[in-house]
């Protein structure tokens, strides 16, 4: 490589929604025009800093890590208006120490400057500028701001303050003046003759530049549309001149040929800049070993007490198993990993905080016995070596489930035991997807919203881990293809959304993803808070970059499972309200009314097992033995899905149970011969094409991530290793292979089946046994979800669990279960006061606070007395009569019409607590034991009390308005359930319901349609009202009507919908 030019200052999309290129396009780029070395300084962050090392040491291209930082006006702590204005510095890392440094001054930037941006200033430069280069940059540096405004004198202090900072030698100057050629922009070439000038005047260097925020010149408009996207600006944008390309060494020479010295020094300083960072290389958590054993002998001594704790005997099986183990975790130096994974569940476990592990590791007999896991990998046949093994080469990765209300507790633990300078929550960055990268150029591009809404749905939903792209959509929609090719515009918003798809949109919280470190963690990464402004601390490096393919730090996953703290929350209610006190880890896995439920089909508010095509295979299986459970829990997956019916038959004696080669019994005899798990891939390469297990681990990933080319040398190697190794014929180890296909991209592992199943199974247990607490705890898990509540609601209808509206007598603050007094009878279930709208936590505890001390309300005097909350005003109060939770105290419609009054009343009660005078007199009249008399007021018709419990609790709960028109909808009509489930496309349907929801869009021709949100008492439905029908019906299409519709069955936008004809109200 011959360049006389490098480019030192580009920005990748990790300037978030400020620059484009990809950090692949832009290393590309930089070996397209020869160029030895190439800078990446995005905005005061390290975001794409690992990335970047690992690319151009990949592409043998050198990497020079910097920032383009914002320097504070005055102090990064000072937060007023005035330092709203930053200035602009470019820093290089030369070494290890300016890149340790970069990470502490981005750090810093983050946590204590931000201000609109993040900042740094003079205090943090002096102390962390060891190991920099330093560049003012030709725009927006403090240097040109003062030569731009005459200060001669200012701009000369605030250079010799640079100089001084970042002290160099003649030879090996480590402060530049940027000078950049931009004559497109006006007045610029005026203040870079003014920097080229200063520079001479003071012995200050130049460097030539050029600021790079996309790669070729006709990107400027996508660039555009990302700071449109950034600023919600719904301006259209508009062509404009500047260039922030990325410019080759020949335009560069030309730009800048009567400068040859600021050309020089870019290859002077890339010359200079020899940052090495290790990768790969594992730096594990310090763990203290109160005992003062080594790591490995505490681990060993931990593991040989659990076999005791377990209740197990220490067998020649278990021995031998357990020796295995230790001696590969021993070699590969993993111990102290195990022993903090060991401390946290210790934690957790003592604490009362239901955990479950995911992955392979429940195939290891160590973490059984160590109290990690909770599945015996020898009773369900698990491998260990799928977890960990001599030949794999990355770390074992072990993944945590507590249930979803304790988290936070667990990652605050590891704060306080590891310390509070070595844990942080992993950052992942949110990408502009194909179908709002759509959506996001069509406002950019001032097109109107139903344009870009009609390309987008037509984009097809991608898969968990294979996600959706423009350019496959185009190859898979004919329909989006069509468009592309014959509308101008639709082809305008594609080509453009396909230069912004990709691009980093912002960075947030992982959802599991924890890192604990031996030392302060800006020994290793940058971190910042998380953007929702909840004050965590989180990595600027993602997953991998962390990682073993990073910066070499342990990943934890503490990953938050609602239905963990549904069970927990069930077996706190159990021994409660029945006096058994539950191990949930050890029901007994053979209970008959369990699988006896789960073969009827009742899987709502399960774990895994629920949805309908769940359900109905569930109940053809009629599973009889846990490991059924695991099996569904595995296959019902897009591929392996096909072979749930070959185990049915199989199981249930219909089909004869086969092996396509003998040694496969060894493995699938519970599977009765059938593939089911990745493991089973797995095992069969083992023990039927020969692999080792280093070999295999490549062939799993090759399988896992639908790697194409390595897929294909795996195809040439299991087929030639089947008949050798085990004595196949060709056609029958491709039809071995055949079965494998299925598998790719959707297998489940089969310790991580074992560890859901469980845990699914947990949940039926519960569901079977004590049905009433059991939908209690999931009604106050899924309280922010109206939906689902409705669905657990008609559930529990089902099952003869009645579920009551709020009661301030008997209601806590989520839903409670309330007891029978008839042994004979259910229990039933009764809304919680936190769940009503407009009614804060505050309120609902002191009413529950009080009812606890005192005993129940008797009477609405009593209750007004007792509460002495300022927050019982009237919106509360009103709250609490709409949705029924004063009906022990009068009609709702009665105490409506007096709600002046009780307002008054519990007023003038506060009133006398505190010695005032009365503040009411003659607005309450008052009976001889001074009680409230209210005056009589029409009573709440049904009607209104539907209506007030859907506004506050978002469903209705006495009744429901369809109600009355039941045998109407089934004579007459087809519920909403039968049709998702079996109409087709542009099928005609009759359907009958209410409608919960509407929202209206204007057409491209200015007339308005709606979209509507359609319910009956099985589903709902969207149901679309075009401008000529809308104007017909719009009447009646209303919120709250009830009507019958008829129309045609649509799935053309991805989603279900029903295309309105005709509408009439139901009479």
């Amino acid at each position: 490589m011959s360049s006389k030019f490098i480019h030192l200052h580009t920005h990748s999309h990790y300037s978030l929604l400020n620059a484009l290129p990809k950090i692949n396009a832009l290393v590309d780029e930089a070996i397209k025009n020869e160029m030895p070395a190439i800078a990446l300084t995005d905005n005061c962050n390290l975001y794409g800093a690992i990335e970047f090392y690992k690319t151009c040491k990949k592409k043998e291209i050198k990497p020079i890590i910097g920032i383009d930082a914002y320097v504070a006006y005055r102090s990064r702590l000072d937060k007023t208006g005035i330092d709203k204005e930053r200035y602009r510095l470019v820093l290089l890392a030369e070494n290890e120490v300016g890149y340790k440094n970069l990470i502490q001054l981005v750090t810093l930037a983050h946590l204590e400057g931000f201000y609109y941006k993040p900042r740094i200033d003079r205090e943090i430069l002096e102390k962390y500028h060891e190991g920099l280069i330093a560049i003012a940059p030709s725009f927006s540096s403090d240097i040109l701001k003062s030569l731009q405004l005459a200060n001669d004198e200012q701009a000369l202090e605030r250079l010799n303050w640079y100089k001084r900072v970042f002290s160099g030698t003649t030879e090996k100057p480590n402060f530049f003046l940027e000078i950049t050629h931009h004559p497109e922009i006006k007045g610029h070439e005026e203040n870079m003759r003014k920097m080229v000038e200063f520079g001479k005047n003071t012995n200050t260097p130049i460097v030539a530049s050029h600021d790079v925020y996309y790669i070729n010149k006709e990107d400027r408009v996508a660039r555009e549309t990302l700071l449109a996207v950034q600023s919600q600006n719904d301006e259209k944008i508009e062509e404009g001149d500047d260039d922030f390309s990325f410019i080759t060494p020949k335009q560069a020479e030309k730009y800048f040929k009567d400068l040859p010295e600021a050309l020089e020094n870019t290859t002077k300083i890339a010359d200079r800049c020899n940052l090495e960072i290790s990768i790969g290389k594992w730096f594990l958590p310090k763990y203290v070993v109160e005992s003062g054993l080594s790591y490995d002998d505490e681990l060993r001594r931990i593991t040989e007490e659990g076999i005791k704790k377990r209740g197990l005997t220490k067998t020649p099986e278990i021995e031998e198993r357990m020796e295995y183990e230790l001696k590969i975790i021993r070699d590969k130096g993993y111990a102290p990993y195990f022993l903090v994974v060991s401390d946290l569940l210790h934690f957790a476990h003592e604490n009362g905080i239901l955990t479950t592990i995911r992955g392979s590791v429940a195939g290891s007999l160590v973490t059984y016995l160590s109290g990690i896991t909770n599945v015996d990998p020898l009773l369900y046949k698990l491998p260990f070596e799928r977890f960990l093994n001599p030949e794999r080469p990355s770390a074992p990765d072990i993944d945590m489930d507590y249930a979803d209300n304790r988290r936070d507790e667990m990652i605050d633990y590891a704060r306080r035991k590891y310390g509070i300078d070595k844990v942080a929550q992993i950052g992942t960055f949110g990408t502009m997807a194909a179908r709002g990268a759509v959506r996001d150029v069509t406002r950019a591009l001032g097109f109107p919203y139903g344009v870009g809404d009609s390309i987008a749905k037509l984009i097809p939903m991608g898969a968990q881990g294979f996600p959706m792209t423009i350019e496959r959509a185009l190859k898979e929609t004919p329909e989006l293809k069509t468009m592309y090719d014959s509308e101008t515009d639709v082809k305008k918003i594609i080509d453009m959304a396909k230069k912004i798809e990709g691009c980093a949109r912002h960075i947030s919280v992982h959802a599991a993803g924890v890192v604990i470190s031996p030392t302060p963690l800006t020994d290793y990464v940058p971190l910042q808070y998380d953007t929702k402004g909840d004050n965590k601390i989180i990595t600027q490096y993602d997953m991998n970059d962390v990682g073993e393919d990073g910066v070499g730090l342990l990943k934890f996953d503490f990953l938050g499972i609602r239905n963990l703290s549904i069970l927990a929350d069930a077996v706190k209610l159990t021994e409660k309200l029945e006096g058994i006190k539950l191990d949930i880890e050890n029901v007994p896995v053979d209970d008959k009314k369990t699988f006896e439920m789960l073969a009827r089909g009742e899987t709502i508010g399960l774990f895994q097992l629920n949805g309908d095509g769940m359900t109905r295979s569930l109940m053809e299986l009629k599973p009889t033995v846990i490991y059924d459970i695991n099996v569904m829990v595995a296959l019902y997956r897009p591929g392996p899905m096909d072979n749930i019916q070959e185990y049915m038959q199989r199981k249930h004696g219909k089909k004869p149970t086969t092996y396509i080669h003998p040694k496969m019994k060894n493995f699938l005899d519970r599977t009765f011969g059938v593939l089911v798990y990745q493991d089973d891939l797995m095992m069969t390469a083992i023990e039927v094409a020969g692999y080792t297990w280093g070999e295999v681990d490549k062939f799993r990933k090759a399988i896992g991530k639908k790697i194409r080319e390595e897929m294909a040398k795996q195809h040439v190697k299991f087929v030639e290793g089947c008949q050798k190794h085990g004595g196949m014929t060709e056609k029958k180890a491709e039809e071995l292979w055949n079965l494998f296909e299925p598998f790719q991209g959707y297998g489940f592992n089969k310790a991580h089946a074992a560890s859901y199943g469980k845990v699914a199974y947990q949940t039926a247990y519960m569901k079977a046994n004590f049905p009433a607490i059991y939908m209690s705890a999931v009604l106050t898990a899924e309280s922010g979800d109206v939906e689902k509540i409705a669905e657990i609601i008609g559930e529990c209808k089902r099952m003869g669990i009645a579920v009551l509206p709020p009661d301030v007598n008997e209601s806590f603050e989520g839903f409670t279960v309330i007891k029978n007094q008839n042994p004979e009878e259910k229990d039933s279930i009764r809304f919680g006061l936190t769940t009503i709208k407009n009614f804060g936590e505050g309120i609902a505890s002191s009413i529950i606070a009080e009812r606890k001390a005192g005993g129940k309300f008797i009477s609405l005097s009593d209750f007004l007395r007792r509460i002495k909350d300022k927050n019982l005003n009237k919106k509360s109060l009103e709250a609490l009569i709409k949705t029924g939770a004063m009906d022990f105290f009068g009609d709702r419609g009665l105490l409506l019409s007096n709600l002046e009054k009780i307002i008054a009343f519990n007023k003038e009660e506060r009133s006398k607590e505190s010695d005032q005078d009365s503040l009411f007199g003659g607005i309450v009249e008052m009976s001889q034991a001074n009680d409230i008399l209210l005056e009589p007021a029409p009573l709440a018709i049904p009607s209104d009390k539907l209506l007030w419990e859907k506004e506050l609790l978002g469903l209705y709960i006495s009744g429901h308005p369809l109600e009355s028109f039941k045998n109407k909808l089934e004579t007459k009509a087809t519920n909403i359930k039968k049709i998702k489930d079996t109409a087709k496309e542009r099928e005609e349907v009759v359907v009958g319901g209410i409608i919960e929801d509407i929202r209206s869009v204007v057409t491209k021709k200015g007339d308005k349609m709606i979209f509507l949100k359609f319910a009956d008492l099985t589903d709902s439905i969207e149901a679309v009202a075009f401008p000529k029908v809308f104007e017909e019906f719009q009447d009646i299409l209303i919120p709250e009507s009830c009507l019958v519709i008829k129309g045609t069955f649509s799935t053309r936008n991805g989603g279900k919908s029903i295309l309105i004809d005709k509408a009439k109200l139901l009479e």
